[in-house]
Protein backbone atom coordinates (compact mmCIF):
# COMPACT_ATOMS: atom_id res chain seq x y z
CA UNK A 1 0.00 0.00 0.00
CA UNK A 2 1.34 3.45 -0.90
CA UNK A 3 1.83 6.16 1.71
CA UNK A 4 -0.94 8.18 0.05
CA UNK A 5 -3.43 5.29 0.27
CA UNK A 6 -2.44 4.58 3.86
CA UNK A 7 -2.97 8.21 4.91
CA UNK A 8 -6.27 8.47 3.05
CA UNK A 9 -7.56 5.34 4.78
CA UNK A 10 -6.58 6.76 8.18
CA UNK A 11 -8.35 10.02 7.41
CA UNK A 12 -11.53 8.19 6.35
CA UNK A 13 -11.66 6.46 9.75
CA UNK A 14 -11.45 9.72 11.69
CA UNK A 15 -14.73 11.11 13.12
CA UNK A 16 -16.32 14.01 11.27
CA UNK A 17 -15.90 17.35 13.02
CA UNK A 18 -12.81 16.44 15.06
CA UNK A 19 -9.45 18.05 14.46
CA UNK A 20 -6.26 16.11 13.83
CA UNK A 21 -2.56 16.68 13.17
CA UNK A 22 0.32 14.80 11.58
CA UNK A 23 0.93 13.25 15.00
CA UNK A 24 -2.64 11.92 15.04
CA UNK A 25 -1.91 10.09 11.80
CA UNK A 26 1.31 8.63 13.27
CA UNK A 27 3.33 9.87 10.32
CA UNK A 28 6.98 8.79 10.17
CA UNK A 29 9.65 11.39 9.50
CA UNK A 30 10.27 10.10 5.97
CA UNK A 31 6.52 10.19 5.17
CA UNK A 32 5.83 13.87 5.86
CA UNK A 33 6.25 15.06 2.27
CA UNK A 34 3.93 12.39 0.84
CA UNK A 35 1.44 12.97 3.66
CA UNK A 36 1.40 16.73 3.05
CA UNK A 37 0.64 16.16 -0.64
CA UNK A 38 -2.14 13.71 0.23
CA UNK A 39 -3.75 16.11 2.68
CA UNK A 40 -3.54 18.97 0.18
CA UNK A 41 -5.28 16.76 -2.41
CA UNK A 42 -8.05 15.90 0.05
CA UNK A 43 -8.45 19.61 0.87
CA UNK A 44 -8.87 20.44 -2.82
CA UNK A 45 -11.51 17.69 -3.07
CA UNK A 46 -13.38 19.25 -0.17
CA UNK A 47 -12.92 16.18 2.04
CA UNK A 48 -10.74 18.12 4.49
CA UNK A 49 -10.41 21.66 5.79
CA UNK A 50 -7.38 23.31 7.35
CA UNK A 51 -8.13 24.80 10.78
CA UNK A 52 -4.63 26.24 11.16
CA UNK A 53 -1.08 25.33 10.24
CA UNK A 54 -0.74 21.57 10.67
CA UNK A 55 -4.29 21.18 12.03
CA UNK A 56 -7.06 19.70 9.88
CA UNK A 57 -10.65 18.48 10.19
CA UNK A 58 -13.32 16.65 8.22
CA UNK A 59 -16.19 19.13 7.76
CA UNK A 60 -19.74 18.15 8.65
CA UNK A 61 -22.32 18.84 5.94
CA UNK A 62 -25.88 19.74 6.95
CA UNK A 63 -28.97 21.09 5.18
CA UNK A 64 -27.87 24.52 6.44
CA UNK A 65 -24.39 24.17 4.97
CA UNK A 66 -21.01 23.20 6.32
CA UNK A 67 -20.48 23.16 10.08
CA UNK A 68 -17.11 23.95 11.63
CA UNK A 69 -15.93 22.02 14.69
CA UNK A 70 -16.83 23.48 18.08
CA UNK A 71 -14.42 25.92 19.74
CA UNK A 72 -13.30 23.24 22.20
CA UNK A 73 -12.35 21.00 19.28
CA UNK A 74 -10.58 23.72 17.31
CA UNK A 75 -8.59 24.69 20.40
CA UNK A 76 -7.83 21.10 21.37
CA UNK A 77 -4.11 21.41 20.68
CA UNK A 78 -3.95 24.31 23.14
CA UNK A 79 -6.01 22.58 25.82
CA UNK A 80 -4.03 19.35 25.79
CA UNK A 81 -0.33 18.56 26.07
CA UNK A 82 0.87 15.04 25.29
CA UNK A 83 -2.78 13.91 25.32
CA UNK A 84 -3.17 15.30 28.85
CA UNK A 85 -5.61 18.15 29.52
CA UNK A 86 -3.87 21.22 30.91
CA UNK A 87 -6.50 23.90 30.24
CA UNK A 88 -10.17 24.61 29.62
CA UNK A 89 -12.29 27.33 28.04
CA UNK A 90 -13.83 29.77 30.51
CA UNK A 91 -15.41 33.23 30.52
CA UNK A 92 -18.26 34.32 28.25
CA UNK A 93 -17.67 31.50 25.79
CA UNK A 94 -18.23 28.95 28.56
CA UNK A 95 -21.23 30.79 30.00
CA UNK A 96 -22.79 30.94 26.54
CA UNK A 97 -22.33 27.20 26.13
CA UNK A 98 -23.86 26.57 29.55
CA UNK A 99 -26.90 28.62 28.54
CA UNK A 100 -26.29 31.43 31.04
CA UNK A 101 -25.92 34.16 28.40
CA UNK A 102 -26.59 34.72 24.72
CA UNK A 103 -23.53 36.91 24.25
CA UNK A 104 -20.51 35.61 22.34
CA UNK A 105 -17.05 37.00 23.14
CA UNK A 106 -14.58 38.26 20.57
CA UNK A 107 -11.72 36.71 22.53
CA UNK A 108 -11.93 33.35 24.30
CA UNK A 109 -10.42 32.93 27.78
CA UNK A 110 -8.28 29.83 28.28
CA UNK A 111 -7.67 28.82 31.90
CA UNK A 112 -4.55 26.91 32.93
CA UNK A 113 -2.69 26.60 36.20
CA UNK A 114 0.90 26.79 35.02
CA UNK A 115 0.82 27.95 31.37
CA UNK A 116 -0.12 31.22 29.74
CA UNK A 117 -1.93 30.07 26.63
CA UNK A 118 -2.47 32.37 23.66
CA UNK A 119 -4.35 30.91 20.71
CA UNK A 120 -5.09 31.97 17.14
CA UNK A 121 -7.06 29.75 14.76
CA UNK A 122 -8.76 31.62 11.94
CA UNK A 123 -11.14 34.10 13.55
CA UNK A 124 -10.78 32.47 16.96
CA UNK A 125 -8.47 34.27 19.37
CA UNK A 126 -7.65 33.02 22.86
CA UNK A 127 -5.99 34.71 25.82
CA UNK A 128 -4.78 33.20 29.09
CA UNK A 129 -6.27 33.34 32.57
CA UNK A 130 -4.98 31.47 35.59
CA UNK A 131 -7.03 28.58 36.95
CA UNK A 132 -7.39 28.12 40.71
CA UNK A 133 -6.72 24.37 40.51
CA UNK A 134 -4.45 22.15 38.39
CA UNK A 135 -6.58 21.20 35.38
CA UNK A 136 -7.32 17.64 34.29
CA UNK A 137 -9.96 15.73 32.35
CA UNK A 138 -11.39 14.61 35.69
CA UNK A 139 -12.02 18.06 37.12
CA UNK A 140 -12.30 20.75 34.44
CA UNK A 141 -16.13 20.55 34.35
CA UNK A 142 -16.19 21.23 38.10
CA UNK A 143 -13.95 24.27 37.64
CA UNK A 144 -16.30 25.50 34.91
CA UNK A 145 -19.19 25.66 37.39
CA UNK A 146 -17.04 27.36 40.03
CA UNK A 147 -15.94 29.93 37.44
CA UNK A 148 -19.59 30.61 36.61
CA UNK A 149 -20.29 31.25 40.31
CA UNK A 150 -17.21 33.49 40.54
CA UNK A 151 -18.41 35.63 37.64
CA UNK A 152 -22.13 35.28 38.41
CA UNK A 153 -22.65 39.03 38.97
CA UNK A 154 -20.90 39.96 35.73
CA UNK A 155 -22.54 37.48 33.32
CA UNK A 156 -24.48 39.72 30.89
CA UNK A 157 -28.23 39.36 30.18
CA UNK A 158 -28.54 36.42 32.58
CA UNK A 159 -31.75 35.67 34.44
CA UNK A 160 -30.50 35.01 37.98
CA UNK A 161 -33.30 32.61 38.87
CA UNK A 162 -32.65 30.53 35.75
CA UNK A 163 -28.90 30.76 36.31
CA UNK A 164 -29.09 29.44 39.86
CA UNK A 165 -31.42 26.62 38.82
CA UNK A 166 -29.27 25.67 35.83
CA UNK A 167 -26.08 25.45 37.90
CA UNK A 168 -27.82 23.56 40.71
CA UNK A 169 -29.23 21.01 38.25
CA UNK A 170 -25.78 20.53 36.73
CA UNK A 171 -24.23 19.81 40.15
CA UNK A 172 -27.00 17.36 41.04
CA UNK A 173 -26.06 15.19 38.05
CA UNK A 174 -22.63 14.45 39.51
CA UNK A 175 -21.65 11.52 41.69
CA UNK A 176 -20.67 12.03 45.35
CA UNK A 177 -16.97 12.05 44.54
CA UNK A 178 -17.41 14.99 42.17
CA UNK A 179 -19.65 16.80 44.65
CA UNK A 180 -16.98 16.41 47.34
CA UNK A 181 -14.36 17.75 44.92
CA UNK A 182 -16.66 20.68 44.18
CA UNK A 183 -16.61 21.68 47.86
CA UNK A 184 -12.88 21.00 48.16
CA UNK A 185 -12.00 23.09 45.09
CA UNK A 186 -14.33 25.90 46.18
CA UNK A 187 -12.09 26.47 49.21
CA UNK A 188 -9.44 27.75 46.77
CA UNK A 189 -11.87 30.28 45.26
CA UNK A 190 -12.82 33.72 46.67
CA UNK A 191 -15.16 33.77 49.70
CA UNK A 192 -18.15 34.99 47.64
CA UNK A 193 -17.94 31.78 45.57
CA UNK A 194 -17.96 29.64 48.71
CA UNK A 195 -20.96 31.57 50.04
CA UNK A 196 -23.19 31.26 46.99
CA UNK A 197 -22.12 27.66 46.41
CA UNK A 198 -23.00 26.78 50.00
CA UNK A 199 -26.40 28.42 49.65
CA UNK A 200 -27.16 26.60 46.38
CA UNK A 201 -25.97 23.23 47.71
CA UNK A 202 -28.03 23.63 50.89
CA UNK A 203 -31.17 24.96 49.19
CA UNK A 204 -31.29 22.38 46.40
CA UNK A 205 -30.05 19.41 48.42
CA UNK A 206 -27.05 18.83 46.15
CA UNK A 207 -25.03 17.28 48.99
CA UNK A 208 -24.81 17.46 52.79
CA UNK A 209 -21.17 18.62 52.72
CA UNK A 210 -21.60 22.35 53.38
CA UNK A 211 -19.78 22.55 56.72
CA UNK A 212 -16.28 23.20 55.24
CA UNK A 213 -17.72 26.08 53.19
CA UNK A 214 -19.49 27.64 56.18
CA UNK A 215 -16.44 27.36 58.42
CA UNK A 216 -14.22 29.01 55.79
CA UNK A 217 -16.30 32.21 55.74
CA UNK A 218 -15.98 35.27 57.96
CA UNK A 219 -19.37 35.53 59.73
CA UNK A 220 -19.14 39.34 59.58
CA UNK A 221 -18.61 39.49 55.81
CA UNK A 222 -21.41 40.03 53.31
CA UNK A 223 -21.45 38.95 49.66
CA UNK A 224 -23.33 41.14 47.22
CA UNK A 225 -25.04 39.12 44.50
CA UNK A 226 -28.41 40.95 44.53
CA UNK A 227 -30.13 37.59 44.82
CA UNK A 228 -33.49 37.81 46.55
CA UNK A 229 -34.99 35.23 48.91
CA UNK A 230 -37.51 34.13 46.28
CA UNK A 231 -34.50 32.87 44.29
CA UNK A 232 -32.49 31.52 47.23
CA UNK A 233 -34.62 31.37 50.40
CA UNK A 234 -31.52 30.71 52.52
CA UNK A 235 -29.45 33.56 51.05
CA UNK A 236 -29.30 35.48 54.37
CA UNK A 237 -27.98 32.39 56.16
CA UNK A 238 -24.91 32.70 53.93
CA UNK A 239 -24.70 36.51 54.22
CA UNK A 240 -25.68 36.91 50.57
CA UNK A 241 -27.30 40.27 49.84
Amino acid sequence: MTISSKIENKVKKLPIGTTFTYQTLAVKSDEYAATAKTLERLIKKGMLKRASTGVFYKPKQTVFGELKPKEEELLKNYLFENDKRIAYITGLSLYNRLGLTTQVPKVIKIASRDKRIFASIGNIKGKPVKSYIDVSDKNYYILEILDALKDFKQIPDMNKRSGVLLLANEMKKWNEKDKNLLVKFALKYPPRVRAILGAIIENFGVTNETKPLKESLNPLSQYEYKITEDILPNAKNWNII
